[in-house]
């Protein structure tokens, strides 16, 4: 079973595009820069797109539509 479950998620994001964009804005910048939202040994995936996946469920993540 994947975690966070798909179901979940859409309904935080409206649009599953939308949602694949947005974590993997989020996942590159984890790769990047190092720097996560919760301690590491809270995630529960081990990949950085997991974890991007996790804050979107979490509510650490904003989604604003029409900015860059």
């Amino acid at each position: 079973m994947l975690y966070p479950s798909i179901d979940k998620l859409l309904n935080i994001v409206d649009s599953k595009y939308m949602l694949v964009h947005v974590a993997s804005r989020r996942a590159k910048q984890m790769l990047d820069n190092d720097h996560y939202q919760m301690n590491e040994k809270d995630y529960v995936n081990k990949k950085p797109l997991g974890k991007a996946l996790e804050e979107v469920e979490k509510g650490l993540i904003q989604i604003q539509i029409g900015k860059e």
